[in-house]
């Protein structure tokens, strides 16, 4: 359990360790970025795209360094974290789908593509599918996002939205047969259960350390943690997460979301240094809410 076959990359890391308020302290990167095998080169490298990406402003220099989240930054933390908890209550029958199925019409000109790319990345992060040019389709209430990127756009006159609980498919009525069709169902359900074949002794091996009053240390759970939730968010970051009726039970993302819950809780029990790691301590945060 030391060490990990799974190449960390370097932006995971750090944006796992910026704090609630949006900094990143350069003396909290070293020992985390030494446990995953990370050189100071590819640290450094990193942090110079996030400045230039626009996400972190520096502060300071050397070893007092001080990295801040932008705004820009700090909207697509939130946007995780709000991901993250929306998923969570949805596994726990906190949001239940109405039934209503939402769609955005839009026909935006040629001389204007680059909104109009803008505005399709919007839909597919909110798990929207294309049912054919410029015609998208969701189960979530997607509307305030929706209107609020046309008018920041400047596409308003452009948009139409649609709202309605009768949707045919080419022929196909059944709500669970639609998401099949339009949605890579299939493809993420054998994605989770190769997570949960991957990481199936993890709970057994913690919960043997724990009954034998044995620390777990940072040089297994640094890596071990970050690997899993590397493994876990190639699935995650590909799921428009449709509603539980929508999906096969049971369905192997929650109980994949499940085993990232306990063994993650159980590891900082466990683990040998004291206080809770700086590293995902805002995923930490969002768990507690779901203990």
């Amino acid at each position: 359990m030391t060490g990990t076959s799974v190449s960390i990359p370097t932006r995971t890391l750090l944006l796992g360790l910026i704090h609630q308020d949006g900094t990143l302290l350069a003396d909290e990167i070293q020992p985390m970025a030494e446990a995953c095998s990370l050189s100071p080169e590819q640290v450094r490298s990193c942090l110079r795209r996030l400045v230039a990406d626009g996400l972190l402003t520096r502060e300071r220099s050397g070893r007092q360094a001080r990295f801040r989240a932008t705004l820009r930054g700090l909207s697509q933390l939130r946007a995780r974290r709000e991901r993250f908890r929306s998923a969570y209550r949805r596994d726990r029958g906190g949001e239940p789908w109405d039934g209503c199925w939402h769609l955005v019409a839009f026909a935006v000109p040629e001389a204007r593509r680059a909104d109009r790319r803008m505005l399709r990345q919007l839909l597919r992060e909110l798990g929207g599918a294309p049912l054919q040019g410029g015609v998208y389709l969701s189960p979530h209430p997607w509307e305030p996002r929706v209107r609020e990127e046309a008018k920041r756009l400047g596409l308003e006159p452009a948009v139409h939205l649609i709202a309605s609980r009768e949707l045919e498919v080419a022929g196909v009525r059944e709500a669970a047969l639609i998401a099949r069709r339009l949605w890579p169902v299939e493809e993420l359900e054998r994605s989770y259960r190769a997570f949960l074949e991957a990481y199936a002794e993890v709970m057994p091996f913690l919960e043997s350390l724990h009954q034998r009053a044995e620390p777990l240390p940072d040089a297994a759970f640094l890596p071990g943690a970050l690997e899993m939730a590397v493994v876990f968010g190639e699935s995650f970051e590909r799921d428009p997460l449709l509603p539980l009726e929508l999906l096969p039970h049971p369905w192997p993302g929650t109980l994949a979301r499940e085993l990232l819950l306990r063994s993650r809780r159980l590891a900082l029990r466990i683990r040998r240094a004291q206080g809770r790691p700086p590293l995902f301590h805002t995923f930490d945060e969002t768990l507690e809410e779901f203990a």
